[in-house]
Formats: C-alpha cells, sequence, structure tokens
C-alpha cells in the first residue's frame, strides 16, 4: 500500500510539472552605447558663449531598440512603448512613461523622444556646472558600425526615417537604431550645446548619457556614459576648449585616462 502510494505520488508531481506553462522565449534586447563627445568648442551665438559638440549612441546589443509611439486623433499626446524582439521571432510591446513631441526648428522639423540622452558639465569633483537644453531626437541608422560584426546585424540600415518629417498631425511614428549601427547629433542642431557665458577657466568634464533614466529595457546599463577632460581658456575675449583625455564608458573623466 505505501509502495502503491509513493508512486502514485510521483505520478501527481510528474504530471503537475508538465502542466506548467514554458518560460518565455529569450529577448533579443539592444545594448545601447554612448560614445565619448567629439569634436568640443566654444562658439559665440547671440552674445553667449556655448560649448558645443557631437554626441553619438552605438546600439551593441542583440537586438534593435525599436520606439512605437500612436494615438487616436491629432489632438492627443503622442504615447510611446518599445518593442522588444524575441528568439521565436514575436514582439514584446512595453509601454513607456514617455511622449513624442513634434518640434518645428531651423533644422530639422519632426516628432522627438526626449530624454533619450543627457548632456552635463561639471568640475573634476563632479559639482555640476550646466546641462543641455535639446529638445529630443529622432533616432535612427544614422551610420554603421563596420568594426563590429553581430549575429543580428543587418547588411543594410532599417531605420531610414525622419521621424514623420513635416507631418504634425501624424498618428504613428516609428523609430530605432538597428544592432550594429549608430545615431548622431553634430554641433549645429538646436539645443546641442551647454551655455558656458562667463565660466571661469579651468578644468571641466563634459558628460554624455544614454538612457539615463533607464526607461527603455537593455541587455547592458554599463556603458550608458561616457565623458571628456576638457580645459578651457580665455585668451583676449576668445574662449578656447583643449581635450585633454577621454572616457569612453566613464562619466568620471581624469587626466590620467587616455
Amino acid at each position: 500500500m505505501l509502495a502503491a502510494a509513493m508512486a502514485s505520488l510521483a505520478v501527481g508531481c510528474g504530471g503537475g510539472d508538465a502542466n506548467r506553462p514554458p518560460p518565455p522565449p529569450r529577448e533579443l534586447l539592444p545594448d545601447l552605447d554612448q560614445v565619448k563627445p567629439q569634436a568640443v568648442s566654444v562658439k559665440r551665438v547671440a552674445g553667449r558663449d556655448l560649448l558645443v559638440f557631437i554626441s553619438a549612441v552605438d546600439n551593441l546589443g542583440a537586438g534593435p531598440i525599436i520606439l512605437d509611439a500612436r494615438r487616436d486623433t491629432a489632438a492627443d499626446p503622442m504615447s510611446v512603448a518599445q518593442l522588444v524582439d524575441r528568439m521565436d521571432g514575436s514582439m514584446r510591446r512595453r509601454p513607456l512613461g514617455a511622449v513624442l513631441r513634434y518640434v518645428d526648428s531651423e533644422t530639422h522639423s519632426h516628432w522627438h523622444l526626449e530624454d533619450f540622452e543627457r548632456y552635463e558639465l561639471r568640475r573634476p569633483d563632479g559639482t555640476s556646472i550646466g546641462r543641455d537644453r535639446k529638445t529630443g531626437f529622432c533616432l535612427g541608422d544614422r551610420y554603421e558600425r563596420t568594426s563590429i560584426e553581430l549575429p543580428r546585424k543587418p547588411s543594410e540600415p532599417i531605420w531610414e526615417e525622419e521621424c514623420e518629417k513635416g507631418k504634425p498631425g501624424a498618428l504613428r511614428v516609428r523609430q530605432g537604431i538597428s544592432p550594429g549601427y549608430g545615431d548622431d547629433y553634430v554641433p549645429r542642431l538646436e539645443g546641442q550645446s551647454i551655455d558656458v557665458t562667463g565660466l571661469p577657466p579651468g578644468r571641466y568634464v563634459l558628460v554624455h548619457v544614454v538612457n539615463p533614466d533607464r526607461t527603455l529595457a537593455e541587455s547592458d546599463y554599463e556603458n550608458n556614459a561616457a565623458s571628456v577632460l576638457v580645459e578651457i581658456t580665455s585668451s583676449g575675449g576668445r574662449i578656447e576648449v583643449s581635450l585633454l583625455s577621454s572616457c569612453p564608458g566613464s562619466a568620471e573623466c581624469a587626466i590620467s585616462a587616455s
């Protein structure tokens, strides 16, 4: 009798395992890699001294970063979700606490995702001097990382559209960055600067951070910041910037870095 009962219990346990739902398929997450600031200089604009620079973000992950924004009418806000590819070919939709806004400016008129990147100037001890006032970002496959081979890197760029450029009444906007591609922003874009008017000469750290609030799901957040140590000097009323060291992968650049 005891043996029969034990056998019955074993069968019951096995049956329970068999009825347990399978685990969800593995997700192919992006990995946003912040490139170190480049082409740092100071320009005089409308009586203000602006620290300008190039910023860039690469996707080194197993899957793309895809953002899908929708609304029912042109009067509604454009809510955003992240679409995450899965190994079985399906896709998970992650609603984000973010919105897209239409920006009409001198150099571009399209839909922007806010707070994709942040730029900040700090003293070497970490004290903040000031932040950027950039309006937002339109993600795309703007260049290819030819030095990196990834299993799911497309042979051609996929995200080449301009975020519904010239369409403030759009009801749906998609943007993204494929694995092995990157998106960059040049100094001439509005807001791609930090006001340094009246800043004393000295050494400062320019920090760029992608996905600063970790709103977007990634496989790795350790490479979301990069920085450069610069020296700002003034001579005859002209401000100049010299690059002292570069720190990819770190927000705390030091003179000993290379």
